[in-house]
């Protein structure tokens, strides 16, 4: 995620009011930008969008190129794909976050990106969190403990790996009890019901 005070969302459809009703249910809680095609995406896609709305069926360049080339360039974004495209077999091979089928309620479409950016943040903090404990450790493995305690630097990242410790472990236990039943929930009822 940037450090912005509101994550990016890039909503990608060849038809301009189905992007901007993406704009429209999202852009009270997110910076939203929009695109009506492929080459658009490509062109409206920087390192400050933390998740892609990606339509599969578009002319010029499909929303399979497109991801493809996200993916190629190394942007860190979340892509889901919110397409009118039944899942077949070939999704298995394909490098995106979610998958939503088209028509796309506006309550499903605000939970997607919520699980989306709650992920980009989990894991940035688990990086976040690693560097941290390898120079906590290193540096215990060669200072003293009288050292460490008077050491206003070394202090402070004790108490910031403390704080991302918490974090991550609030967020798990919210994607556990939200996200992740959320997630599961409608797998269970496909299997249930034969799909």
């Amino acid at each position: 995620m940037t450090d912005s005070a509101r994550p990016v969302v890039l909503a990608v459809d060849d038809q301009p009011n189905v992007a901007e009703a993406y704009a429209m249910h999202l852009s009270g809680d997110y910076e939203v930008r929009t695109a009506n095609g492929g080459e658009a995406a490509l062109d409206a896609l920087d390192d400050a969008v933390d998740v892609v709305l990606l339509d599969r069926r578009m002319p010029g360049r499909s929303g399979d190129e497109v991801l493809d080339e996200i993916r190629a360039r190394g942007v860190d974004a979340q892509v889901a794909m919110v397409t009118a495209v039944d899942p077949e077999f070939d999704i298995l091979e394909m490098p995106f976050d979610a998958y939503l089928t088209k028509p796309v309620t506006r309550e499903e479409l605000v939970e997607t990106v919520d699980r989306l950016v709650q992920i980009a943040a989990l894991d940035d903090l688990v990086r976040e969190r690693f560097r941290l404990a390898q120079k906590r450790a290193a540096l215990r493995a060669e200072k003293i403990e009288s050292q460490l305690r008077d050491h206003e630097a070394y202090q402070a990242l004790v108490e910031r790996l403390s704080e991302l410790e918490d974090r991550a472990e609030r967020a798990a236990a919210e994607m556990d009890r939200d996200s992740f039943e959320a997630a599961f929930r409608d797998l269970d009822a496909d299997a249930v019901g034969g799909r």
